[in-house]
């Protein structure tokens, strides 16, 4: 077995850096707007651990669409069955997993890193395995550069670390990947700690992509699904709903997730196997108790997100099959003080009598069971995680790359304090520009920065242990600045319009005023929102970030002709960015202005909003008011359903294929 450390050309989009604003909007993933309709005995912890926002991460949203050839630290691992590729730059993705035996890619391995709005911080990738910590959602590193460590086993097998400091939960997660000689299995030993003297909501899911194919079906040992259809969590019997087979993800009409009910008892496992009764495989120990089937659906929108997140005229299609510590997605599990959350995960292939898999669902679930027994008994991982152990809770013997140095800080204050570091075992580098000015906090007790004061602060922090120490320090415009944005992610609204008044007496500045704008909006007051935003903008015209927010804000109060003004005296590298644009031909066609809207949303082959969110419609709703515009401008009432929306403008996921 060997593991090599190289570089991986990839086409690749540019990243361009992260927002330059704080992340106060509210989280709109879907899992955030449910109710549940369970039974008493399902015992779900539905809505709990749920965020109002990101804060303090920054959004990873001014991606382009490029393709150039870019280098990126890649980690093999390879035996006789088996070759892995990680890329510890892609929050440390499983990009692909090949099975040498059959000469075959076992998961979807996406051709191109093209980053699109799914994740917590917007970007997100499609493709191999990404690992999830923390929080509901694509995880805040999902497009991030994690730390990468090279270690061993008691054997002298390779050993990949990987592993990061999460600042929401105040947490630490470590994936540990070994791929032994003779195994047909690649094996993660993962690890979540937290250090902190508070039970805080833990979420862990592993989502696995595999190409899809209409005949293979998704084999899990259950026999209930809980789902969400309209807002609802409820569930529903396997393998048939509403006279669907669901087990076949390609049966499902539009986008759904299904979440297996599998018994306490039960071994935990999923496996997608077509026809012949071949696939990909993944089992762990029972601490990860969830799985999940995700399809796109068969409809337009699925269709159009599916080669948006991918290269042009690539076959982008394929199914998530994800494993999790709860048994859905809408629920976060408590997890007490002081505590490591410990389990083992196998990846492979497996090879099942085809007409067992494809026959009864019981006679299904048996073969495979007794297949995957067969190639790693349950009994097996549970005996490798145990004797794992003193592995995992050793120094790594060589650094790849390094991550972020929050966990570097955090150590540094926990020594000020006298407390026990976070992971001693583990190193977190050196500090960079972006912890400077809490070290300055820690150190000299003031947050002032020098320089131009209009531009935005490096970094934002939310931890009790930081706010305490803000309000010690000395009076600055900093100071209230960051008060501010903590007491508005935390929805204390009074506070935070306290401080902010405070910072505004110091200097006028763009993010203060932009604070006070998110005041005005929480509080929903969104002409004065907008007016504010637009002013903050005024103070910055080069900034992307603020254009977006502002132009947003005011389409929202009506005040087309402020953005129109606003527009057309950007700068070319602003009226370039699609969602501005966007935002502009809306606010020319609600002044009547059809045909220029149209030639915004037409022009260069379309309209392309690079970080257009899953589930927003906004491009499709931009194309179908121009129909209707141009239509009642001859007289026409159009109907919505008799619009043929192009591909490339169609994102509604939940519409099905058309006739």
């Amino acid at each position: 077995m060997s593991m090599t450390i190289c570089e991986v050309l990839l086409p690749s989009a540019k990243f361009n850096g992260e927002s330059t604003l704080p992340s106060l909007y509210e989280m709109n993933n879907v899992q955030t707007l449910t109710q549940s309709f369970l039974d008493e005995d399902d015992e779900l912890f539905v809505g709990y651990g749920f965020l109002p926002s990101i804060f303090p991460y920054r959004m990873q949203d001014l991606y382009d669409r490029s393709e150039d050839l870019t280098p990126y630290i890649g980690v093999v691992m390879e035996n006789q069955y088996l070759k892995a590729l990680f890329l510890p730059e892609l929050g440390g993705r499983l990009w692909s997993l090949y099975d040498k035996v059959a000469g075959k890619h076992l998961l979807y391995d996406n051709p191109i890193v093209r980053p699109c709005n799914l994740a917590v911080r917007n970007a997100w990738l499609a493709g191999g395995i990404e690992f999830n910590c923390g929080m509901v959602g694509h995880h805040p590193f999902t497009c991030s550069r994690i730390h990468a460590a090279e270690t061993k086993l008691e054997d002298g097998t390779p050993v990949l670390r990987m592993y990061e400091y999460e600042r929401i939960r105040a947490c630490v997660y470590q994936m540990d990947f070994f791929l032994p000689e003779d195994s047909k299995q690649l094996f993660g030993r993962m690890r979540i700690v937290n250090p902190t003297t508070d039970t805080v909501p833990m979420y862990w899911w592993t989502n696995m992509a595999v190409r899809e194919n209409p005949e293979a079906r998704d084999v899990i040992d259950a026999t209930s699904t809980f789902n969400n259809k309209g807002g609802m969590v409820g569930k529903n019997a396997v393998p048939y709903d509403d006279g669907i087979d669901v087990t076949y993800p390609s049966n499902n009409p539009v986008a759904i997730d299904y979440f297996w009910k599998i018994p306490k008892t039960s071994r935990k496992y999923t496996a997608y196997l077509d026809r012949e009764g071949y696939g990909f495989f993944q089992t762990s120990t029972p601490r990860l108790q969830g799985r999940k089937l995700f399809v796109w659906g068969q409809g337009e929108g699925g269709k159009r997100w599916q080669e948006f997140l991918t290269k042009d005229d690539h076959n982008g299609r394929y199914v998530e099959i994800q494993a999790g510590v709860a048994h859905t997605q809408y629920e976060c599990l408590p997890m007490p003080p002081k505590t490591a959350w410990e389990w083992l995960e196998a990846f492979g292939a497996v090879t099942a009598d085809p007409a067992k898999v494809h026959g009864e669902w019981d006679t299904c679930r048996a073969e495979v069971g007794e297949r995957l027994e067969e190639l790693i008994p349950a009994a097996k991982l549970e005996e490798m995680l145990a004797a794992t152990k003193p592995m995992a809770l050793a120094p790594a013997d060589k650094m790849i790359c390094y991550g972020s140095a929050w966990g570097k800080l955090e150590n540094m204050r926990r020594e000020k304090n006298g407390q026990a570091p976070v992971c001693s075992h583990l190193d977190f580098g050196e500090l960079s520009d972006v912890q400077a000015p809490w070290l300055n906090l820690m150190e000299n007790g003031t947050m002032e920065q020098a320089g131009d004061k209009n531009l935005p602060p490096v970094s934002w922090m939310l931890q009790n242990e930081w706010t305490e120490m803000l309000k010690a320090s000395a009076p600055c415009h900093e100071k209230y600045l960051h008060l501010a944005a903590i007491n508005m992610a935390k929805r204390n609204l009074r506070d935070a319009d306290e401080a902010l008044t405070e910072a505004l007496a110091l200097a006028v500045t763009p993010i203060a005023l932009f604070l006070k704008a998110q005041i005005f909006r929480m509080k929903g007051d969104m002409t004065a929102a907008a007016n504010t935003a637009m002013e903050a903008y005024a103070l910055l015209p080069s900034d992307v970030s603020l254009c977006r927010q502002a132009l947003a804000l005011a389409l929202i109060a009506g005040l087309h002709d402020e953005i129109i003004a606003a527009y057309e005296k950007a700068p070319a590298s602003v009226r370039a960015d699609g969602r501005v644009s966007m935002t502009y031909s809306f606010a020319l066609l609600r002044t009547g202005k059809v045909a220029e809207a149209e030639a915004i949303l037409l022009a260069n082959g379309g309209l392309a909003v690079t970080d257009i969110r899953e589930g927003e419609t906004s491009l499709t709703n931009l194309y179908i008011e121009v129909q209707k515009a141009k239509a009642a401008a001859a007289g026409v009432t159009l109907d919505e359903a008799d619009i043929d929306v192009p591909r490339q403008f169609d994102f509604r996921m939940h519409m099905p294929k058309k006739k």
